[in-house]
């Protein structure tokens, strides 16, 4: 803490502080500490001219400080011990476990795929550091803090670490849609880690204008794509792409894929590692596209590796499509503005009887896509009448890192890749792949299992609690991720930060929507058909009303509210849910046809109001929330991952 200094008194007391300045320059941060602060006895021994000297030369010191700028010497610890007691007990904080260091799904791999397992868990595992750059400016260093206050025995700060190793960052929404900041002070900003922290969108929009307008399109285009990190260049902005600002983390990573792919027992796969390798070390995005195009083909390998890049989180670069001046400059200058993707890793073995069962919805692609609205009107990743490129496995998973492995609210169940605004997508012609998280999804314990039955008794008709199955969780999943796959294959980048929600919210269409058509193929029995819409309708339901940056959470109220207009579900005063479910498919295919008409108009305006008409929370929504809120106490959740943890050490 700086102390005070009057210097007023100098002129006329007998003491005065001195001292010396020293400034210390780390990270970019300027940390400026008053060093030596003594107080000296004067006895008439400094004439009345050395004492104004003294004055401006402490004068002078202060200018120095509020030129450079002061950084508290360290971070405070955003929640009280009560707080982190409570959030960091097993009945709020939910644990996710990964592979054992003894299972039998690691203990029968060959020599060779263990020796590989150990190299792309140590690459992937690097993406934590990677990612939480990209997460916010100050993850790392307040990481940093937390081991250093560990060292000195305190406890606030180790339960502190819990929540963030758990959320893998400062910030992370609950369950409750609280915003959890672990900092005190500090807040989340819209540019997350990719952009200058005091750039507001009012300066964003401005200075990009202004570059335009002075020909540097490229620049601009390098800006408002998915894979630079933004800086201040004087009045300007400059971009740097992920390869070269990350060039040793990155030169880390490529090493461990090639070392995995000397001792890999699969050919094709090894080839994706050495292309993923190559693309890591070179700022080319055609080099991803490769490797993406090649991953996306992999079926029957023992191993899994994908380093996942997806854009939920920036809401800084979607924003330029609201400024109409602005929106205008970037048509006319060809410029396609995508938000920034978040890194993530995972790694895994292949599971071959879950891949077997999921594999069994491929040959129903074409009929969905078929039976897709409007699909006259746009291209589709599936096509109706060719062989779909899409390749799908259920992993048992070793290890889920950077973005895949934040636990905020809740944990990444499976995904669909590569996105379309991929090069392996928009200009290769690749397909896509699912990849399932098999622990993540399942319950094994007796515990869960009657959590999950007080949750029912607590918001759901008793008369239909028969039809809740979790496992047709899994099946409705299936239905989301190859729901991706489906409609319109380019041009919703206008919707700006409501095209994530609507994606969404048309994947979880496209699984309930085809529930017949499937049915009616074989696909499903009756009696399967029910537990989808069943358990759909019942695990819809939340604790409490979420913020519009979290998509998938939006999405969900806003299909609560169009069912419950459409009569499909109705939630009583009491907050008990009842399903009518000869209503449940029609209102979903209804909806599915406005979803598709949106995303075709590209306009951010009627995105904006589609979104805003459904994102509804209402009194009946509320009561039900309480009433889940009492039986279910969990707002976040941690990884534990043994085996992978040992890997990485050795």
């Amino acid at each position: 803490m700086l102390k005070k200094v009057n210097y007023a008194k100098i002129l006329g007391v007998p003491l005065i502080a001195t001292g010396f300045l020293q400034i210390n320059r780390t990270n970019n941060r300027q940390q400026i500490d008053l060093k030596g602060l003594k107080y000296i006895k004067e006895e008439n021994k400094i004439s009345q001219n050395d004492k104004f000297n003294i004055l401006i030369g402490e004068l002078n010191k202060m200018s120095t400080i509020n030129s450079s700028g002061i950084s508290k010497p360290k971070f405070e610890l955003g929640l009280s011990r009560e707080e982190l007691e409570k959030r960091t007990h097993k009945d709020f904080l939910t644990t996710k476990k990964m592979l054992a260091v003894d299972a039998p799904e690691y203990l029968e791999l060959s020599d060779g795929d263990k020796e590989a397992l150990k190299h792309l868990t140590k690459a992937a595992a690097r993406l934590d550091k990677v990612e939480m750059v990209l997460d916010d400016h100050n993850n790392l260093e307040f990481k940093e803090y937390l081991e250093k206050e560990i060292a000195k025995g305190n406890e606030e700060a180790k339960l502190t670490k819990i929540l963030f190793d758990a959320q893998k960052g400062i910030f992370a929404l609950d369950r409750d849609s609280n915003l959890i900041k672990l900092a005190k002070g500090l807040e989340p900003k819209k540019g997350i880690g990719v952009y200058p922290t005091d750039l507001s969108r009012e300066e964003f929009h401005t200075i990009l204008i202004k570059m335009i307008k002075e020909g540097k399109v490229n620049e601009v285009a390098k800006i408002l794509n998915q894979r630079s990190i933004v800086e201040r260049d004087g009045e300007e902005l400059k971009a740097t792409d992920y390869v070269d600002y990350f060039k040793e983390d990155f030169e880390y990573m490529a090493q461990e894929l090639e070392k995995a792919a000397e001792t890999s027992t699969n050919e094709d796969f090894n080839e994706y590692l050495k292309l993923q390798a190559k693309a890591l070390r070179k700022a080319d995005p055609m080099l991803d596209g490769y490797a993406d195009k090649k991953w996306a083909t992999l079926q029957d390998t023992p191993l899994e590796f994908t380093i996942t890049r997806e854009n939920y989180s920036d809401e800084m670069t979607e924003s330029v499509v609201e400024n109409a001046e602005l929106k205008k400059l970037l048509d006319e200058n060809k410029i396609v503005p995508v938000s920034k993707d978040c890194l993530g890793g995972r790694v895994g073995i292949v599971n071959k009887q879950g891949t077997d069962a999921i594999l069994n919805v491929k040959k129903y692609l074409p009929l969905m896509a078929k039976n897709m609205p409007l699909n006259d009107k746009y291209v589709q990743n599936i096509s109706a009448d060719k062989e779909s490129k899409q390749t799908m496995v259920d992993v048992d998973l070793v290890g889920v890192y950077g973005d895949v492995g934040e636990y905020r609210a809740g944990i990444t169940l499976a995904e669909n890749l590569p996105n379309d605004d991929k090069v392996s997508v928009s200009q290769l012609d690749g397909g896509r792949r699912n990849v399932y998280h098999r622990q993540i999804r399942l319950i094994t314990s007796d515990d869960a299992r009657e959590k999950m039955q007080k949750r029912l008794n607590a918001m759901l008709n008793p008369e239909l609690h028969k039809y809740y199955n979790d496992e047709a969780d899994h099946w409705f999943t299936v239905g989301h991720e190859n729901g991706h796959s489906l409609g319109p294959k380019s041009g919703t980048e206008g919707l700006g930060k409501y095209k994530s929600i609507i994606e969404e919210n048309k994947a979880d269409m496209v699984s309930l929507a085809m529930l017949d058509v499937l049915t009616d193929a074989g696909m499903y029995t009756p009696e399967q058909r029910e537990q989808i819409i069943l358990t759909y309708a019942a695990d819809n339901m939340m604790m409490a009303k979420p913020t519009l940056s979290q998509a998938h959470r939006v999405r969900s109220v806003m299909q609560n509210y169009y069912f419950i207009k459409e009569g499909a579900i109705t939630i009583s005063k009491d907050g008990i849910l009842d399903v009518n479910m000869d209503k449940m498919v029609p209102t979903a295919q209804k909806m599915l046809k406005e979803i598709i008409e949106v995303q075709l108009s590209g306009d951010f305006s009627r995105g904006e109001k589609y979104v805003n008409d459904y994102f509804v929370w209402t009194e009946e929504m509320d009561t039900m929330a309480k009433n889940i809120k009492k039986v279910s106490k969990t707002l976040n959740g941690k990884v534990e991952s043994p085996l992978a943890d040992m890997l990485v050490k050795e």
